[in-house]
């Protein structure tokens, strides 16, 4: 099934392109955000609009910052691991974000790497 952030950002009709993120993500379970996640993570990195990557980066930002933390399954307690706090320190947004989903990878989802995840997208999206 294709991904209906992906698919928001890069439609041509204004009625699907001006949906509101916060719409499309409150009929989706954590399941379903985590696919659109990784969905918009592959896709602002093959893209080649800027403008399309800027969006797909702010929408990963909005979504670990605002949806994520919500889902009462998602780990609370955590921590964020100090390699990829200081590749956001050296102004590194790729290495961090690269970092930090392979901490949750290993680890799984949590408040903390979902923090430190939005942190890191959304200084990418202003860098861009």
């Amino acid at each position: 099934m294709p991904s209906r952030l992906v698919s928001t950002i890069t439609s041509g009709d204004p009625a699907t392109r001006d949906r509101a993120l916060d719409a499309i993500c409150r009929e989706l379970d954590l399941e379903g955000l985590q696919a659109e996640c990784a969905a918009l993570e592959a896709f602002w990195r093959e893209c080649p609009n800027l403008y399309e990557r800027v969006r797909a980066l702010f929408f990963l930002y909005a979504i670990h910052r605002f949806h994520l933390p919500l889902d009462p399954r998602l780990r609370a307690a955590g921590r964020i691991p100090f390699g990829g706090y200081h590749h956001l320190l050296m102004r590194r947004f790729e290495e961090a974000i690269d970092y930090f989903l392979g901490v949750q990878a290993a680890e799984g989802p949590g408040e903390a790497i979902s923090s430190a995840l939005a942190a890191a997208y959304r200084a990418l999206g202003f860098q861009t």
